[in-house]
């Protein structure tokens, strides 16, 4: 059975999302003790010159053993408390990747693509050009990694790749919303959160967004920094915002591309997003009508109704592809905003479209398959999809009361007709999580920061344009870039103007005396 929980699967994925383009064109053609002499309350000096706790101090004191790896790559594992709260309650692993700078060095460069649950260490391994521009790797160490629960960090494991398919792929009986249908996916999903919990353990509970970016400070300090420097896209732009509250002091430059707003809740989320992609795809369409090889006809809300029309059936009848796997409503969703994320993938979606519309569910299914990562032979190439669940489920709160997620997806349906009927019910997913979250959302100033960039791109569909205008107005020291066009996230994929200002930000101190617009 499928996880029919739409909003929250595709809350931002910017990692995935980032390299779309060349997926779609490949698809179609240490640790230590405390010295027993000292007092756990003295402080300890760090690398920077820092004073820590005593009980941090194996963590902060640590020395990176760095070995060569991919091409001219140095690859590394850090320490981490598992539980902030509680230092000596264990350990979790970190793995890091660094592309060294090649010119006169400022410092080092966290980067993070986003998610929850995109691997860093990935990004800048397999893609460092698409990362950061040639002016920071010159300037800076350039540093992937990979937060606690994530890829080559200790990891969220929950499922087999056969399990992953039934959950991710799988078709809920009953009618959306009924009574059956809701008691199917509220069975399916606290199976999932008992798997995750059986073989991830204590971890589980401690993957939330604020022990992350407290890891990020650990990294910042061991990697010889005195002030983060940080490229979030995404949800990665949340992870630095986080951290600037959590350390306002140590934020040297902090750029937060494709931003998201920290006090929106997961409704408000899910409704914005609703929104998102679906004028994303009315702009797609328009694109598409201009054309000669568009498979729709008429105007635009003629192209909207006929799509529809086509979730409705395949909601109803799924497809069948040619492996066995079905294409319900929520796979469909999911191959349709994919290409989403990028204009560039425009193209690609028209095909799409036309393969359902003649029921061959084959290039949905890959599309679909390119959002989850999984693979031809399918393997999945990573665990996005289980940390994505996790990391979300202690980010933001959840009620069960049935009749508030009927109004609530009601409403989403209502502002967003085509794309928002398969976006409601997120709360299912994290109300019988194994570990329970009571954080509320809350806007953050980081009082005291030096100046932060805010990138938000007007047309990107996953972290809309309001939520980095209201990133920007709700930082204390918070500078908006905008971007004006289409797709997600800006810096090193838009036009010259974005990247002139985060490379002079970055490298010279430069804050825009006023929004460029670019």
């Amino acid at each position: 059975m499928t996880d029919t929980t739409s909003a929250r699967r595709r809350m931002p994925r910017g990692a995935r999302a980032i390299a779309i383009v060349g997926a779609l064109a490949a698809m179609l053609a240490l640790s230590g003790c405390v010295p027993e002499f000292l007092s756990p309350k003295q402080p300890i000096s760090t690398p920077t010159g820092e004073e820590v706790a005593a009980d941090l101090e194996p963590f902060y004191t640590q020395v990176l053993e760095w070995e060569r790896c991919g091409d001219g790559m140095g690859c590394a594992t850090a320490k981490a408390p598992l539980d902030w709260s509680d230092p000596s309650a264990g350990e979790t692993e970190l793995a890091l990747v660094r592309h060294v700078a090649t010119g006169d060095k400022l410092g080092s460069l966290l980067v993070n693509p986003g998610g929850p649950g995109g691997s860093g260490y990935d990004f800048v391994m397999d893609s460092l050009d698409y990362a950061v521009g040639q002016p920071l790797q010159d300037r800076f160490d350039v540093v992937g990694f990979d937060p606690r629960g994530v890829g080559r960090s200790s990891g969220v494991v929950c499922y087999d790749a056969p399990e992953m398919d039934e959950y991710l792929y799988g078709i809920t009986p009953g009618v959306r919303g009924s009574d059956e249908w809701i008691a199917e996916v509220e069975t399916t999903e606290k199976a999932f959160g008992d798997a995750c919990a059986e073989n991830t353990g204590e971890l589980l509970g401690n993957v939330d967004t604020e022990s992350a970016a407290r890891d990020m400070d650990l990294l910042r300090a061991i990697l010889g920094d005195e002030q983060l420097n940080y490229l979030g896209f995404s949800y990665g732009t949340f992870l630095g915002a986080t951290y600037a509250e959590l350390y306002p002091d140590k934020v040297g430059k902090l750029v937060l591309d494709g931003a998201i707003d920290p006090s929106a809740s997961e409704t408000e989320v899910s409704q914005a997003q609703a929104v998102g992609f679906e004028n994303a795809l009315k702009a797609y369409l328009e694109y598409c009508l201009s054309g000669s090889e568009c498979p729709f006809d008429g105007t635009v809300d003629d192209a909207l109704d006929e799509i529809s029309g086509l979730l409705a059936s395949v909601d109803a009848s799924p497809l069948r592809g040619t492996d066995g796997r079905l294409v319900g409503a929520d796979t469909l969703v999911t191959a349709i905003i994919y290409p989403l994320y990028s204009a560039d993938s425009w193209p690609y979606l028209g095909d799409m479209f036309e393969s359902v519309m003649f029921g061959d569910a084959d290039m949905a299914l890959a599309f679909a398959d390119g959002y989850n990562g999984r693979s031809e032979d399918g393997t999945y190439l990573d665990n996005s999809a289980e940390a994505f669940t996790a990391v979300n489920c202690l980010d933001y709160t959840y009620q069960s009361d049935v009749a508030v997620m009927r109004e609530k997806a009601a409403a989403t349906a209502e502002i967003a007709p085509v794309i928002g009927p398969y976006f409601g019910f997120g709360d299912l997913g994290c109300v019988n999580w194994p570990y329970q979250s009571d954080v509320e959302r809350a806007e953050i100033h980081a009082e005291g920061a030096a100046p932060i960039l805010v990138i938000g791109t007007t047309g990107d569909p996953a972290t809309p344009y309001e939520w980095a205008v209201a990133l920007a107005e709700q930082l204390e020291s918070g500078t908006l870039v905008t971007y004006e066009g289409e797709g997600h996230t800006a810096y090193n994929k838009s036009n010259p103007c974005v990247n002139d200002a985060v490379e002079a930000y970055f490298i010279d101190g430069t804050v825009p005396s006023s929004d460029p617009k670019c």
